[in-house]
């Protein structure tokens, strides 16, 4: 692994405070004549008090005093789950989740903690559009209306994730779930949608407010030796009379797993303080590192349909290619060896005799002894010695000055560095060290032109510095030569060029360099007659980007372009234009806001480590663009009792010449979303969510077919499947269709929360039970394997007093068996993630 460059890392703090502070002296000394009280942030809630919480008010009860029961119910006290806080995660602008024009989704800590929400994948039983392909089995970014999305920390985004470490999300105090592109606010993003991530360290503007320190210490145990420890703690500090808060979050993870020669170590600390300077500015700044030790799980190989349907697989291994006896297939010896063929017309497309006589002239991609038997889900493409190991490290410095007269500044400092190295005995290996620095400067400003026409205003610059070095090498990635039933041999062991050298093993891509985006925004908000609500913003943004393929990577050149720019430095400069606009109106008595939104959001197409190709720098295609199209209801309902939102949308990542097939290919996703959260009594709430999906790879209906690797089940009748699990079988799957798999069409969830009255022998109990339905959906883009459908129901106890709170979550409980198709546009065709099955998880925690 790359060493980290600490001197650097030190400079990047030095010159992010700076930054951040830049107009600290003057503002913090500035005296604004006549200036209105600045508005304090409210005190942390007191704890409830033993009583329990009155019965529902009757329908003819004050509309105040209804709205206070409501929220204050002991269910919404325990669990959270009605959206009432501003959320401004998607504009920037302090609205609520009802009154925000575009289709999210916020989860709660306590929501998560009821409801055993422990990796991001579990979301989609709270919210629509949430469904996530397996990125070999790690939990790194949410995919969001069919195709990857990004992570947000506070707002700013972070280095990509697709799959380099799983994302924590017990550290998190709410997570939103934005569904199509970011607002212009933050800069260009995917089309898909985020998740933005509030940590438990924002508690720290509370703790100034606090008498004392409070936390918890709490222990985990689960199914397959799963052992989690956290310690949380927050409250008040006190320098020379200037007051503060803090909060500290810590875990550590030492875990065994389902699948064999797999298991979890890592560590994450989080830390932040909140400091009022002068009565009109204050600093937040803080930061999160974790440090993740695992592997990828590539699931089952020789992939065919009576494997998923009945668990038969294909057993026996292929024709040793170790010439030199040192244990490993080599590049060299692999190329030797002849273990691919190639289709152009299309696996299936091909008349039986010529696939017969082509597999003949490839001996040594025939196992030499095949059989069947019948596998686990537990028994998985993973060896030993197979690494994911990434260290990530995170700050951040906030400035905020109050002008007075609704003018407010907001200087928002960013940097994250994240190292990184995956090696897969099967042949991909791959290393990123990349880090960014953001700074964001946000000016905000009301001004109402009288009491029937308000607005409010968001403008100002942002840039963003990126530094990439990611190499990954792919060429002779085999998943069908090991025979899963036993351990790796020299057979199926292949060098990597992460560890042998590239002298051996030769990269596939190797890309070092650097781009700066440089951006200004402005948005504007507008109320008229108190019902009628315009949003419209702009951004531009001038991306400078430069790359070098380097000479040790054997894949370096551009698509379409017959130069090879080995060693070659590349350079490029393109700018992009986003926008957005949403018209919403207030329907008076009933409580429906219906809203029309239109966005034009530029995209920058970045792999899996952060980084900028440099053949997509030499072909000029580092920016692209996505639309959305969304027409939507949300209201709140039933004295506010019940939060239901409704949504149509389409959107789609256009430029097909710009794209990356892993993190950002060029997709339309169409369909419709529901969501539903609602407190039905003072201790029965529920939760429900429905998603409908159809989401087309554009490149494929252009061209007609796409580019994929064959399993077993894509041979034409008669062949045996056992003839091709040496090697690989690729090719062009022709079909107009377009239809992305992997994604299915329907998602239902429905989830119950009760809470049991105090003053009652269950005091201090909360029951939970819930279900998800998935609809069928094919492996790969081929349809050649259909995953079944699938209904997974999850319940839990949760017990908790003044000092203590203990959990027992118990998940698929109906052991249902289930899977979650593995880069299907690649390789759906060939490996599938087979799911956990009955699984249980203990909490205890003490709090303080």
């Amino acid at each position: 692994m790359k060493r980290v460059n600490r001197a650097r890392d030190k400079r990047a703090l030095v010159l992010m405070t700076l930054v951040g502070g830049t107009a600290l002296p003057g503002l913090a000394m500035a005296q604004i004549e006549a200036a209105p009280e600045v508005a304090q942030v409210a005190p942390a809630e007191a704890p409830a008090t033993e009583a329990p919480v009155a019965e529902l008010a009757s329908s003819d009860a004050p509309a105040d005093t209804t709205e206070e029961v409501i929220v204050n119910a002991r269910v919404n006290k325990e669990v959270n789950i009605l959206p009432r806080e501003p959320v401004d995660s998607v504009f920037g602008f302090e609205k609520s989740i009802a009154e925000t024009p575009r289709s999210l989704t916020s989860i709660s800590n306590e929501t998560m903690n009821k409801l055993n929400i422990n990796e991001i994948d579990d979301l989609v039983a709270l919210s629509p559009g949430a469904y996530t392909q397996s990125f070999f089995g790690v939990a790194g970014s949410l995919d969001v209306r069919g195709t990857p999305g990004e992570n947000y920390f506070r707002g700013v985004r972070r280095i990509d994730n697709p799959g380099n470490y799983p994302t924590p999300i017990g550290a998190s105090d709410r997570i939103d779930i934005v569904r199509g592109p970011a607002s212009p606010i933050y800069g260009p993003s995917k089309i898909g949608g985020y998740l933005n991530f509030v940590p438990k360290s924002a508690r720290a503007a509370d703790g100034q407010y606090s008498t004392e320190a409070s936390g918890e210490l709490g222990i985990t145990r689960g199914s397959w030796d799963k052992n989690v420890l956290h310690a949380e703690v927050g409250g008040p500090g006190n320098i020379d009379g200037q007051k503060f808060g803090y909060y500290l979050y810590a875990e550590s993870e030492n875990s065994g797993s389902y699948y064999d020669n797999t298991s979890t170590n890592q560590s994450l600390y989080q830390a932040s303080i909140d400091a009022q300077l002068t009565d009109s500015s204050r600093i937040e700044f803080g930061g999160l590192y974790q440090d993740f030790d695992g592997n990828q799980v590539a699931g089952w190989n020789r992939l065919t349909q009576d494997l998923v349907d009945h668990g038969t697989y294909i057993t026996g291994s292929p024709p040793s290619l170790d010439t030199n006896g040192d244990g490993k297939t080599s590049a060299a010896e692999a190329a030797a060896g002849d273990l691919g063929i190639f289709y152009f017309g299309g696996v299936g497309a091909q008349d039986p005799a010529t696939v017969d006589s082509d597999l003949s002239a490839h001996p040594n991609m025939a196992l030499v002894n095949p059989g069947t038997t019948h596998i686990k889900g537990n028994q998985v493409l993973v060896a030993p010695d197979d690494v994911l190991a990434t260290k990530v490290g995170t700050l951040y410095f906030d400035f905020i000055h109050d002008f007075g007269g609704d003018f407010k500044l907001t200087n928002k400092s960013f940097y994250e560095k994240m190292t990184n190295i995956n090696e897969n005995a099967y042949g991909f290996s791959q290393f990123a060290d990349t880090y960014a620095f953001e700074d964001q400067v946000n000016f905000s400003y009301k001004y109402d032109f009288s009491d029937d026409f308000k607005s409010s205003y968001q403008f100002g610059p942002s840039i963003r510095y990126q530094n990439f070095k990611h190499g990954d090498n792919f060429d002779f990635e085999y998943f069908d030569r090991r025979d899963i039933t036993k351990p790796n041999s020299p057979i199926d062991i292949r060098t990597l060029s992460t560890r042998d050298g590239t002298t051996l093993e030769p990269y596939s891509s190797h890309d070092v360099g650097h781009y700066t985006d440089a951006g200004f925004a402005l948005l504007g908000d507008f109320t008229a007659l108190e019902r009628i609500h315009l949003l419209v913003g702009g951004r531009y943004d001038s991306v400078d980007v430069t790359g070098t393929c380097e000479a040790d990577a054997d894949g370096c050149t551009p698509f379409g372009f017959p130069t090879d720019i080995t060693g070659i430095k590349q350079h490029d400069s393109d700018d992009g234009i986003s926008w957005t606009g949403s018209l919403s109106y207030d329907i008076p008595v009933i409580g429906v806001i219906p809203y029309f939104t239109r966005a034009k959001q530029t995209t920058l197409i970045v792999g899996q480590g952060g980084e900028v190709p440099a053949s997509n720098i030499a072909s000029g295609t580092t920016l692209a663009n996505s639309n959305l199209t969304e027409i939507g209801a949300k209201g709140n309902f039933w004295n506010n009792r019940i939060y239901a939102a409704l949504d149509w949308y389409k959107q789609e990542r256009v430029d097909f010449s710009s794209q990356n097939t892993v993190t950002n290919n060029t997709t339309e996703a169409k369909g419709y979303e529901f969501e539903f959260r609602g407190v039905l009594t003072n201790n029965l709430a529920l939760s429900g969510a429905f998603t409908t999906i159809k989401v087309t790879n554009l490149t494929a209906v252009q061209d007609g077919y796409q580019f994929g690797f064959a399993g077993g089940s894509d041979l034409p009748a008669g062949i045996d499947p056992s003839r091709i699990y040496g090697g690989v079988v690729n090719g062009y799957t022709f079909d107009t269709d377009g239809r992305k798999a992997g994604v299915p069409q329907k998602i239902y969830s429905l989830y119950l929360i009760y809470n049991f009255d105090q003053g009652t022998m269950l005091q201090g109990l909360t029951a939970t039970v819930g279900a998800t339905h998935v609809d069928a959906t094919y492996s790969g883009f081929s349809k050649a394997v259909l995953l079944p459908s699938y209904t997974l129901v999850n319940a839990g106890l949760n017990y908790e007093t003044k000092h203590w709170k203990l959990g027992l979550q118990g998940k698929n409980l109906t052991n249902e068996r289930y899977f979650r198709s593995n880069f299907p546009d690649l390789f759906g065709s060939s490996v599938v993630l087979p799911e956990l099955p009955r699984n249980y998880l203990a909490t205890m925690t003490y709090k303080f």
